[in-house]
């Protein structure tokens, strides 16, 4: 690519734990062969845009709401891409699903954390405390998190990094949530932006 650093974007929906994870993995030095240029919400009250404006990034609200198809909404934020140059996209949180035209137009250039070992409890609909839901109903013993690259299939794309989370017996969806991401999600996700990026420069 004949960069020195990537520009990266990253997408989100609501609190942005995620994306403060990854400013604070830039600031640390854990990510230092991309930076994050751009924040994209699809909400425009997401407490993730005050947490892109406090680290000094650009943001951006791009509302479905105010487009009249999928394809519009989605060139909006193509246009935002072009212009901000951006090499890699970050799905923190990002609760829209993008089609399969988008995410082909950035083939192995669409990054999202999972908060669960996939194949399990992931696919349409899972999200949220709905994974740790499933995850302790079924019993298992063991879950944790997946950063897999994104294809036209909900969490179908190939695996970038896994780490594993046990599970208490006294665990509630909450108390599972936080330590899954406090133990893998917020240690994986600015890993593997740095891994990718690294082999990208």
């Amino acid at each position: 690519m004949n960069k020195n650093i990537l520009n990266i974007a990253v997408f989100v929906s609501g609190g942005g734990t995620n994306l403060q994870a990854l400013i604070d993995a830039q600031n640390s030095g854990i990510i230092k062969s991309g930076r994050i240029v751009l924040v994209i919400s699809d909400n425009p009250n997401a407490y993730a845009l005050t947490r892109a404006e406090n680290a000094g990034i650009k943001t951006e609200i791009v509302s479905k709401k105010d487009f009249n198809s999928t394809s519009e909404f989605e060139q909006k934020i193509i246009n935002h891409l072009k212009a901000n140059d951006i090499d890699l996209i970050v799905l923190a949180g990002f609760l829209k699903i993008l089609s399969q035209s988008f995410t082909s137009l950035y083939k192995d250039k669409i990054i999202n954390v999972h908060p669960s070992l996939i194949p399990s409890f992931c696919g349409e609909g899972f999200y949220g405390l709905k994974v740790h839901e499933c995850a302790l109903q079924r019993g298992v013993k063991i879950t944790g998190a997946t950063v897999h690259f994104v294809n036209e299939i909900p969490d179908g794309g190939r695996i970038i990094m896994q780490k594993a989370v046990q599970i208490k017996d006294d665990d509630t969806p909450q108390a599972l949530q936080k330590r899954v991401m406090e133990q893998a999600e917020w240690i994986i996700l600015p890993q593997s932006v740095e891994k990718i990026c690294k082999e990208r420069i």
